[in-house]
């Protein structure tokens, strides 16, 4: 045992203690979890970092908004305003936080809010003109004052729940047996090659209980697409590109950057990092100094990037791919369970 672990298992200890208790009080009822008369969806996972949460919530809208009102729900995070905001097209990262402007620019007839508080997120979209028949929750294994009808667990390929540990000693928000809360767990960004034996040897391990699906999916990658619409993507041997990230896990981008360019310099940042003004300099400085040079950074970068003052050529040479999840596992129980529900809740 090192030095790290000496200090963080008594810690992780205590902390797993403490989510113990919370998670028994819901179990037995002493702490109220609330069901409502609409069909909630939750898409989340016990984990610290990107399991790809949000392509997944893409997903499942472009699977169901031509059969249904669709919302989503997310508290908005790193977001400067407070309360219960109905996200607008265009609207600032920095106001809404970045994954719900994301969704809005990329589904804009859909209706995307953001609340800290679940129970009052959808009491209010409940209360629109045209309420929602299906709330998607973003991110809300954890927050169980509210109840959901289909609970959506992610898990990293890269991170089996059984090699980590609770937090600060692992990133386990929860020990791995809170995947029995779940209805579907997804293990994300698997090889696109993973094998039926990989598969079942995964599955295996996480044991799922009776009524519990497992399903496996590959991120694949969306076209190239300028920041400002218009900038041609002029790429040559000698350019130099620079893999900006402000995600959780910035490695699988940057590995993707290198499959097509010659030269990949990273340039990271925290999740979620609000670019500032001297950020943006900062990229400008290295677009001049690694000339010929552009930037490529995620989709989720991009939605902040773009709602600040930029400098021209940082806006002209910034482009950005887009997460895509790919199904290995055909997703039809999963849709077909979620419609089932929206249809009842309709009936009633």
């Amino acid at each position: 045992m090192n030095v790290k672990e000496i200090i963080t298992g008594p810690l992780s200890l205590l902390y797993g203690a403490g989510v113990a208790t919370r998670n028994h009080l819901f179990d037995w009822r002493l702490l109220p979890s609330r069901r409502f008369d609409v069909t909630l969806v939750c898409v989340g996972n016990i984990t610290v970092g990107g399991t790809g949460k949000t392509p997944h919530v893409e997903a499942l809208v472009a699977a169901l908004e031509n059969d249904y009102r669709v919302a989503c729900l997310s508290r908005g995070y790193k977001r400067e305003t407070r309360g219960f905001l109905l996200v607008q097209a265009r609207a600032a990262a920095s106001q809404v936080g970045d994954e719900p402007a994301q969704v809005k620019n990329k589904f804009p007839e859909i209706t995307v809010a953001v609340d800290g508080n679940r129970a009052r997120g959808i009491e209010r979209l409940l209360q629109l003109p045209s309420p929602p028949e299906i709330i998607i929750m973003d991110d809300g294994f954890q927050h169980r004052h509210v109840h959901p009808d289909v609970n959506i667990l992610l898990v990293d390929y890269r991170r089996p729940l059984h090699d980590d540990h609770l937090l600060p000693r692992g990133r386990l928000r929860e020990p791995a047996s809170a995947t029995r809360r779940a209805h579907f767990i997804i293990v994300t960004k698997c090889p696109s090659d993973i094998s039926r034996q990989e598969q079942q040897e995964i599955t295996d391990r996480l044991a799922p209980g009776n009524g519990q699906n497992v399903l496996f999916t590959s991120m694949t990658h969306g076209p190239v697409t300028p920041l400002d619409g218009v900038s041609p993507c002029l790429l040559s041997p000698a350019t130099t590109v620079l893999g900006l990230t402000g995600i959780a896990s910035p490695a699988p981008f940057l590995h993707h950057l290198e499959t097509f360019a010659g030269r990949v310099v990273p340039v990271t940042f925290p999740d979620h990092h609000p670019f500032s003004p001297r950020d943006t300099r900062r990229l400008a400085r290295l677009l001049d100094s690694y000339r010929p040079a552009c930037i490529f950074t995620t989709e989720k970068d991009a939605t902040r990037l773009a709602s600040i003052p930029l400098p021209p050529v940082v806006t002209s040479n910034t482009f950005y791919i887009p997460a895509i999840p790919r199904f290995i596992t055909p997703p039809g129980q999963l849709l077909q369970t979620i419609s089932d529900y929206a249809r009842q809740n309709k009936r009633n």
